[in-house]
């Protein structure tokens, strides 16, 4: 009997002690992947009511800049620079999300291009949404823009993106080229409405405010903005732009009257549609010494027009931007 309690005693204290020990090294673990977790993202702001009445190409430079220069955008407090994230292996970034954030750049420098260069490993990152709806207010509607959070994973940024820096009147002009300048993206309406759109600056040419980098330098042009869905896309009823069937083969009543298929014409004809957008940036870091620079943009585009079968939303994105002159 004696035995039997011993043992019992022995194995309740071997297993304590394996249950402190995983407790330890579960705290441990977490703790080390704490490290390169993703600073919680700057709260946004709950004014994003940007007064974009017109057209795109009609924002102004000053109020979008200085807009988001007010206060919507502040570094988070674990940014990581380009050298600091280089220096992370695999396994340190994996899960992380620091690969679809933006380096922070350190310094108010400046950097005067030289003829034949390059903004190279420029970084694009999102960090608000608004879509533009019409709010009615004491019997009257005015169109506003409605705060928006993304649904899409983090997925989102725009990375390697480079192109020429020219000169221009003195001004600097860059010319978008090529890099990962588009990103499929989703938002969500406080309603629950979701919004997708194609997230780019493709063909963007931006010209600039002067002839070097600094802080409060500005640069914004206008990009394309291509469909959402290429032509191989097939709806849910087998209709696509280059393949599929030309109608909805299971509605054919709607389709062989007197006005044929008026009625669901834009859904049987696709669409690959193109339109414009609008980004302006501001610089507000420069590191001379590793010729990088760094800042804030606002973006204005349309979303998904479901290849040619409704009307676009307009879409505003705030965010931040790197790139490196070589």
């Amino acid at each position: 009997c004696k035995s039997t309690l011993s043992k019992s005693r022995v194995f309740h204290i071997n297993f304590f002690l394996k249950m402190k020990f995983t407790a330890v090294s579960v705290l441990a673990l977490a703790a080390s992947a704490s490290a390169f977790a993703p600073a919680p993202a700057a709260q946004r702001t709950s004014a994003m009511q940007m007064s974009l009445k017109d057209d795109i190409a009609n924002a102004g430079k000053a109020a979008l800049a200085g807009a988001i220069a007010a206060g919507m955008l502040a570094q988070p407090a674990q940014a990581l620079t380009k050298s600091e994230i280089n220096s992370l292996s695999y396994l340190q970034v994996k899960g992380t999300g620091l690969a679809n954030r933006c380096a922070e750049v350190v310094g108010e420098d400046s950097i005067t291009p030289k003829a034949g260069s390059k903004l190279v490993d420029m970084c694009i990152e999102p960090k608000a949404w608004a879509v533009e709806e019409e709010v009615g207010k004491g019997g009257k509607t005015e169109k506003k823009f409605v705060n928006s959070k993304v649904m899409t994973r983090q997925t989102y940024t725009l990375e390697g993106i480079e192109g020429n820096l020219d000169v221009a009147g003195g001004n600097i002009v860059f010319s978008e080229k090529e890099g990962i300048d588009y990103a499929p993206t989703t938002i969500q309406l406080p309603g629950g409405e979701r919004v997708p759109f194609l997230f780019t600056v493709k063909d963007l040419v931006a010209k600039g405010n002067g002839g070097a980098f600094k802080p409060g330098f500005q640069m914004g042009g206008d990009f394309n903005t291509p469909s959402y869905r290429t032509g191989l896309f097939l709806d849910p009823k087998g209709r696509g732009g280059t393949t599929g069937y030309d109608m909805a083969v299971a509605l054919p009543g709607l389709q062989s009257g007197e006005e044929g298929d008026a009625e669901l014409f834009k859904e049987n004809n696709k669409t690959f549609d193109i339109t414009q957008g609008r980004i302006e940036m501001e610089v507000n870091k420069v590191n001379a010494d590793e010729s990088e620079i760094g800042g804030v943009f606002v973006a204005t585009q349309l979303g998904d027009t479901d290849m040619g079968s409704k009307v676009p939303k307009k879409i505003l994105t705030k965010g931040i931007f790197y790139a490196k002159v070589e």
